[in-house]
C-alpha cells in the first residue's frame, strides 16, 4: 500500500504492565497507533526494572499481577524519588468504589475498569500526559465550516455537533489535516486502519459513506468529493 507521510513529533513512551496476553496485544496496538512508544511488562518485577532502566512517561499498571499486585508497585514507584511523580493509571476488573479509593490514595493519578472502551482510556492517557506536561493540546482542525477539537473529542459543522462514530473520526481527523487532497483506498487504510490491519478496500467507502451522513446536513453541500478511479478528499466539487 501507498505510504502517507505523517507529521513528525515526539513520542512519549507508555509502559504497558498486564499479564494477559490478549489485552496487552490489544492496548500495544491502540496505542501506537495514537503515536506512542510502547514498552511491556508482564509482572510487577519486571515493572520496577523497566522503570529502573528507562523512566516512562506513563504506567498503564493492571491491578492483579503474578508474584506483586499492582497496588505494590505502585507503592515502591511512589517511594523512589526519581519515580514519584510518574504519571500512573490502574487498570483492572475491580469496580468497587473502596478500590478506586485506595488506588488513589496509594498514588495512581487514574484507574479504570475493565472492561473499558478503548478511546476512553486513550483520552485519559492524553490528559494525563498533558496535565505532566509531556505532550502538548492538540488544538483544533478546522476547514471551512468544519471544527475538531482533538482534546475535547468533538466535530462541529457550522456550530452544531456531529455525531461520529470511531472509524469515522479518524477519518475525519486525517481529511481534516490534509484538506484538498486526493487518497487512495489503499492509502486511507493505511492511515485510519493500519498496515497490519487486513480490510477490505471497499470497507472505506462503506464508511466514507457513513461520515457523509453524519456531517452533511439538509441543504449542506457534500465536503467529501469522490474521484473516480483515485478515491476521496475533503473538498467541494467545482461549479
Amino acid at each position: 500500500m501507498a505510504d502517507v507521510a505523517s507529521p513528525a513529533a515526539a513520542r512519549p513512551t507508555i509502559l504497558v504492565v498486564e499479564d494477559e496476553a490478549p489485552l496487552l496485544t490489544l492496548l500495544r496496538y491502540n496505542l501506537e497507533k495514537q503515536g506512542f512508544q510502547v514498552e511491556e511488562a508482564t509482572d510487577g518485577q519486571e515493572a520496577l526494572l523497566r522503570v529502573a532502566e528507562a523512566r516512562p512517561d506513563l504506567i498503564l499498571l493492571d491491578w492483579m499481577l503474578p508474584a506483586m499486585s499492582g497496588i505494590e508497585v505502585c507503592r515502591q514507584i511512589r517511594r523512589r524519588p526519581a519515580t514519584r511523580d510518574l504519571p500512573i493509571i490502574m487498570v483492572t476488573a475491580r469496580s468497587e468504589d473502596q478500590d478506586a479509593v485506595r488506588a488513589l490514595d496509594l498514588g495512581a493519578d487514574d484507574y479504570i475498569t475493565k472492561p473499558f472502551a478503548m478511546e476512553g482510556l486513550m483520552a485519559r492517557v492524553r490528559a494525563l500526559l498533558r496535565r505532566s506536561g509531556t505532550v502538548a493540546s492538540r488544538g483544533v482542525l478546522a476547514w471551512r465550516d468544519l471544527a475538531m477539537d482533538q482534546d475535547a473529542h468533538r466535530v462541529t459543522r457550522g456550530g452544531r455537533a456531529l455525531h461520529l462514530g470511531p472509524t469515522e473520526y479518524r477519518l475525519m481527523e486525517f481529511l481534516l489535516q490534509h484538506p484538498g487532497r486526493v487518497f487512495s483506498r489503499e492509502q486511507l487504510l493505511d492511515a485510519v486502519w493500519g498496515r497490519d490491519i487486513h480490510v477490505e478496500p471497499r470497507t472505506v467507502d462503506v464508511h466514507i459513506r457513513r461520515l457523509r451522513k453524519a456531517i452533511n446536513g439538509e441543504g449542506e453541500v457534500d465536503v467529501i468529493r469522490t474521484v473516480r478511479s483515485a478515491g476521496y478528499a475533503l473538498d467541494v466539487e467545482s461549479p
